[in-house]
């Protein structure tokens, strides 16, 4: 963006968007600034809208598919407010192989929701992830932030209805 181009207006008054500029600001409105600048506006908001891609965009002058683009790349990501829980489901190769697939059909079978959704009731966000990095503990997911190892479908599903 040269001098002589203006910014785009902050989308609202809340407060929030001035840490997501600040962000930017600090970075000085650079493209290789835009995973940092998603993950403030997600940190902000919990997940990133249409709104906030573009505002995002014309901030740093770069195209809304390029922003759209890395924001769908990276499953960290939500493209939609998350429920109250989080549940990833690894499908790198050692899960894959030990059964990871099955976690996933056992989650979309009970609780009506794939990859990348959320329950009805905001209860439940499902995600996958190509690798969390526990390949020994296979199939491995992480439910609110802690690993969980080895599971089960039956494991998972009693844990999974647990949650509050």
């Amino acid at each position: 963006m040269t001098l002589l181009q203006s910014r785009p207006p902050l989308p609202s008054d809340d407060k929030r968007w001035k840490l997501v500029n600040a962000t930017m600001r600090r970075n000085g409105y650079a493209g290789h600034a835009l995973i940092e600048t998603l993950h403030s506006v997600q940190d902000a908001f919990g997940f990133l809208d249409e709104t906030a891609m573009r505002f995002v965009a014309g901030s740093l002058d770069l195209s809304l598919s390029k922003v759209f683009g890395v924001a769908t790349f990276y499953h960290l990501f939500m493209l939609k407010p998350k429920g109250r829980h989080a549940c990833v489901v690894c499908t790198g190769t050692a899960c894959y192989i030990k059964g990871a697939g099955g976690l996933v059909d056992a989650i979309q079978e009970r609780f009506a929701v794939g990859p990348g959704e959320t329950t009805e009731d905001n209860r439940l966000s499902v995600l996958i992830a190509r690798c969390v990095g526990a390949c020994g503990l296979a199939p491995a997911v992480v439910l609110d932030g802690a690993m969980q190892g080895k599971q089960t479908a039956q494991q998972l599903m009693t844990r999974l209805e647990r949650l509050d």
